[in-house]
């Protein structure tokens, strides 16, 4: 759900501390666990370490971010991968057909 217009955008009072303390080439990244904050046009060029959970995911925040929230950028989630057993022996099938054949071994004779 969006966010009230007459409230505006959620942004992060400390996160706004952190970044006025850095330089805006500086590519060390901010941490920070607010997922939930908007990003603003002040915050491009910054590099942001969010967290998803179990580690700090490095954000670097260009223009065609703007608007968009911190945690878009971070997944939460690992995929896997679709099927089972049957999925992988396919798989290593297809990848033993587009292998190249082995070239003749060298018997160490000349003729």
């Amino acid at each position: 759900m969006s966010r009230s217009l007459k409230k505006g955008p959620f942004i992060d009072e400390r996160l706004l501390g952190k970044m006025k303390k850095l330089k805006a080439g500086d590519k060390t990244p901010i941490k920070t666990w607010s997922r939930s904050a908007v990003i603003t046009p002040g915050m491009v060029g910054f590099v942001f370490g969010v967290h998803n959970g179990k580690d700090f995911i490095d954000v670097v925040v260009v223009e065609n971010m703007v608007g968009h929230r911190l945690g878009e950028f971070s997944p939460t989630r690992k995929f896997v991968g679709h099927g089972g057993k049957m999925a992988k022996d396919q798989a290593k099938d297809a990848q033993a057909a587009t292998a190249p054949a082995p070239a003749p071994k060298a018997t160490g004779k000349a003729k």
